[in-house]
């Protein structure tokens, strides 16, 4: 049996009694107007911000609400177990932080601040390719936490093939492949504060660290950093791969692989056709095509499709405990959550995401027990209606 994550309301409670108050809220749909108080337009935005007119991010979370929980009576819940194993990752919970680069725009303590969190609560850590500081640094914050890897897949076979022997060197267990963003999307907001950190060398740590891909710079990254962020732009940028590459991952990696961005059932069953392990049903929390089928709209097809197959997770505009459980009754294995966490490391750092991920955990124990769903099992299609 797991911790009662519940059991934080009432830490909340006690603590409000001496005066203490947690450092931002514990409603995740009200983090985003606190963040854009404390945040310059650039960094904000950048979070914030969707691919063109917003269309998909709204979509994301209009979805959550035509799928609405049915509570049941004396089912039993006092005692819940959230516990579950993920791709071979035991999780106290099924949720996962999603990989978020460039978190130094957010806070100082960047990403090694928000490893430290997820390692706290025993929570899996997707580190970014765009992380601010290096794989070993990551992997150093994370202690014995669970730690996966997601990559933006160079064209230069050799720097990818070093990215990924670092990460397996530092414990990282999991590869999750970004699919989706091969570049980027028309994004309004950034474009209007001309705001792209990457241009700046910032969300460069893994690749200005990595020693083949230095090796390639006739100057040092310290010595001609302009050089040294073009040649990286060039290399994870503007190039769309192909399913013909995967085994190549599959060469150089030998611990299960997760495709990210998957939203049609046809490229569900290629995956499994390339012997992928997982998927993530996600459209990058609308940051990438504007105009997109939600991705809580997704699941369904594609867990009818492949669901006997392989794992599959969710990604896209999670908030709530509720959404987490609509998610999972719908077939995912487990969640990404991303946005509402860099919200409260802009806050507060590691506190701040600390108390964002312990107020979704105790959310999502809460709306299990109450809605009369005592593990993971319980919760199905049949604990759902649609509107």
């Amino acid at each position: 049996m797991t911790e009662r994550f519940g059991g934080y309301q009432n830490e909340i409670y006690l603590q409000g009694l001496g005066g203490t108050f947690p450092p931002c809220s514990t409603d995740a749909t009200k983090l985003e107007e606190s963040a854009r108080e404390i945040l310059e337009p650039g960094p904000f935005w950048y979070v914030a911000g969707s691919a063109g007119s917003g269309a998909t991010a709204r979509a994301n979370r209009e979805a959550f609400d035509r799928w609405r929980l049915v509570p049941r009576m004396l089912t039993g819940a006092t005692e819940r177990d959230l516990s579950t194993t993920v791709l071979g990752t035991p999780v106290p919970a099924p949720v996962l932080l999603a990989p978020v680069g460039v978190q130094s725009i957010v806070h100082e303590g960047a990403e090694p601040a928000a490893a430290r969190a997820a390692a706290s609560v025993g929570l899996p850590y997707i580190m970014s390719t765009a992380s601010s500081t290096s794989i070993e640094d990551v992997a150093e914050a994370s202690g014995e936490g669970p730690r996966w890897f997601q990559l933006y897949w160079p064209t230069d076979n050799e720097v990818c093939a070093s990215i990924l022997a670092r990460a397996k060197a530092a414990g990282f267990t999991t590869l999750v492949v970004t699919l989706d963003t091969w570049t980027l999307a028309w994004r309004p907001n950034d474009l209007d504060h001309a705001y792209l950190p990457f241009i700046k060398g910032v969300g460069l740590g893994v690749p200005l660290s990595d020693p083949v891909f230095r090796g390639l710079l006739e100057k040092t990254p310290e010595e001609d950093p302009p050089t040294a962020i073009l040649r990286w732009i060039s290399m994870i940028t503007g190039t769309d791969s192909t399913w013909d590459r995967l085994p190549f991952l599959r060469e150089h990696w030998d611990g299960p692989i997760v495709l990210k961005g998957i939203q049609h059932p046809d490229d569900a069953r290629r995956a499994v056709e390339a012997g992928m392990d997982g998927i993530v049903v996600s459209n990058h929390g609308g940051r990438q095509v504007d105009g997109a089928i939600a991705s809580l709209d997704a699941l369904p097809e594609i867990v009818a499709a492949v669901g006997d197959r392989l794992e599959i997770l969710f990604d896209s505009g999670i908030r709530t405990g509720a959404d987490i459980a609509k998610a999972l009754a719908l077939g995912a294995k487990a969640v990404l959550v991303g946005r509402p966490w860099v919200y409260g490391l802009a806050h507060a750092g590691e506190e701040g995401v600390r108390h964002v991920l312990r107020s979704l955990l105790a959310d999502l124990d809460l709306t299990m027990g109450l809605s009369g769903h005592r593990t993971l099992a319980d919760l199905t299609p049949a604990s759902l209606r649609h509107l």
